[in-house]
């Protein structure tokens, strides 16, 4: 049986790694604040969103939230700023600036 990441120190052996690009711990984004990454940040245009929700699924860290059926501005705790989201919205309420810490 393979250990979690978290198990796994100098001592550890080639056996105990888990194999390449397989998932043990699914949606494990949500537990680490990862936003600092970002260095291009998607900006929410509220006016422009048909609430579609084509943005949602695409979001590989959910980083956007829904509330009522209505898509909300994004949790930038979460977001590294990939852009997949200003890609996949077909009425531009999503745009796609330069970071500024």
């Amino acid at each position: 049986m393979k250990r979690r990441a978290q198990d796994i120190n100098e001592h550890s052996t080639w056996q105990d790694m888990t194999v390449g690009a397989e998932i043990f711990e699914p949606a494990t984004s949500l537990l680490v604040n990862t936003g600092d990454w970002r260095i291009m940040k998607p900006v929410f245009k509220e006016d422009k969103c048909k609430h579609c929700m084509l943005c949602i699924p695409y979001c590989p860290d959910s980083s956007i939230p829904v509330k009522d059926g209505k898509r909300l501005d994004f949790d930038y705790m979460h977001c590294k700023g990939c852009g997949i989201c200003v890609k996949v919205c077909p009425f531009g309420a999503i745009d796609f600036v330069k970071e500024v810490k």
